[in-house]
């Protein structure tokens, strides 16, 4: 599932955020934002991490000292958990090396995070009935393809004629 902020959210963590939920249960729920790319590459990050031109994301606030990571590489990358059609979420960390030093992975099949969004026991539940986020339909190239300047609104766009409109509302009221 994807999250998407409400258009007014306040909170600069989540502002016109779209979040991939990746793990929702009785002891909480788990996402990455998609569309807040950092300017680092993993290699930077990473001791002894080959060069890799692939991007590297604000995943959220909780635990930024983490690293993440969404891939499309299941068959190739050993413990991956699937979280969407064709989305998977880490694997075998040394193998992901191994197969970017051979270079038979490339950027448009995996992106780094930098900690995640998190919420508590029925947390994210009470923000959803609060108004704060709008679920939406996934589709694996709002990972891997959609420039993350414009996620937010496409996915908003995807969702139908009233969010549409939702989708064209100016940042600021004042700006209308």
């Amino acid at each position: 599932m994807l999250l998407l902020a409400e258009p007014f959210m306040l909170d600069p963590n989540f502002k016109r955020g779209a979040v991939l939920l990746c793990e929702h249960g009785k002891g909480g729920s788990i996402g990455f934002i998609l569309n807040r790319p950092l300017a680092v590459k993993i290699h930077d990050l990473v001791d002894d991490f080959p060069e890799f031109a692939g991007g590297v994301f604000w995943g959220g606030p909780v635990q930024t000292d983490t690293l993440h990571f969404l891939h499309t590489l299941r068959d190739l990358l050993p413990d991956s958990v699937q979280v969407s059609d064709g989305v998977y979420w880490g694997g075998d960390f040394q193998q992901l090396k191994l197969l970017i030093s051979q270079e038979l992975i490339h950027p448009g099949n995996i992106r780094f995070f930098i900690g995640y969004a998190g919420w508590g026991d029925g947390q994210l539940q009470d923000e959803i009935n609060a108004g704060s986020w709008i679920g939406a339909e996934m589709f694996p190239n709002y990972v891997f393809k959609s420039p993350p300047e414009v996620l937010w609104e496409q996915a908003m766009r995807h969702k139908g004629s009233a969010f549409e409109i939702m989708a064209s509302l100016p940042e600021s009221i004042s700006w209308n």
